[in-house]
């Protein structure tokens, strides 16, 4: 099978899951390109028109991970609770939607700090898709509590009724040990202040990869924070959705050595 993949999304451009799928095909022994494809929110309907007739497989990126999935045949059961989709695929005439999002970050944190959420007070910042794929892996993981700061309260209402750890309001003087920036490098404000109880231990992820050094990154950075961008959380999550498009075995740790 030569296995016709790509990355859809808008802004795409600056994607590197071309790299990454290409790399993952030579690493499994599978034949096959990967491409990028630009597409907005009111294009969404061309997704069931894509898979099949041009791609047997795709990673979304925004803004589509939540309008995807309702374009979906069948949903795995995180996609089935968050209503987010980052990986596409196209079987015997169905288009299955998957969300390996929150389990490439845990994947992650494990492979690249050598930690575990569990016991941790945590923060994430937004309550986009890509925040309620990363909160139900952490919360999965037995995280003690989760603040979710976002300018869409509904969203945030939303969560807290589904998980109960997620509280309004960083609890007393609890140190933070993660702190996760899920916003859109547009929608960032370069003044916004750090987060309350923050120490040298503390893990600071910015989950966007351009710039590789954000503003809000090289902040937590100058506060003596551990610091990662999301190149780690995109092969993470690159390795686990390839496992499910070819059941293949690769590795995270292998495929981010390709794009670091």
């Amino acid at each position: 099978m030569n296995w016709r993949l790509g990355v859809v999304g808008a802004p795409i451009d600056h994607s590197l899951s071309p790299t990454l799928h290409e790399a993952g095909l030579s690493m499994a022994g599978l034949r096959g390109s990967s491409s990028r494809v630009h597409l907005e929110t009111f294009d969404a309907a061309k997704l069931r028109a894509l898979m099949g007739e041009r791609f047997d497989a795709l990673s979304v990126t925004m803004p589509l991970k939540e309008v995807a999935a309702a374009y979906c045949d069948d949903l795995d059961e995180i996609a089935t609770l968050t209503g987010v989709v980052n990986s596409l695929l196209f079987r015997d005439g169905a288009l299955l939607g998957a969300n390996t999002d929150g389990l490439g970050f845990v994947a992650a944190l494990r492979g690249e700090f050598g930690v575990a959420p569990k016991d941790t007070n945590v923060v994430v910042l937004g309550a986009g898709g890509a925040a309620r794929g990363i909160i139900d892996a952490l919360v999965h993981e037995g995280v003690r509590t989760v603040v979710v700061r976002a300018r869409n309260a509904e969203r945030v209402r939303v969560l807290r009724e589904r998980y109960p750890v997620i509280v309004v309001e960083e609890a007393g003087d609890h140190p933070v040990e993660l702190v996760v920036n899920t916003v859109p490098e547009a929608g960032r404000h370069d003044d916004a202040p750090l987060v309350d109880g923050i120490h040298k231990d503390t893990i600071a992820v910015d989950i966007t990869y351009a710039p590789a050094l954000s503003n809000w990154r090289a902040a937590y950075d100058a506060a003596g924070c551990r610091t990662q961008n999301g190149l780690a959380m995109l092969a993470y999550q690159a390795a686990l959705q390839m496992n499910w498009w070819f059941d293949a075995q690769l590795d995270g740790a292998d495929l981010l050595k390709v794009i670091s």
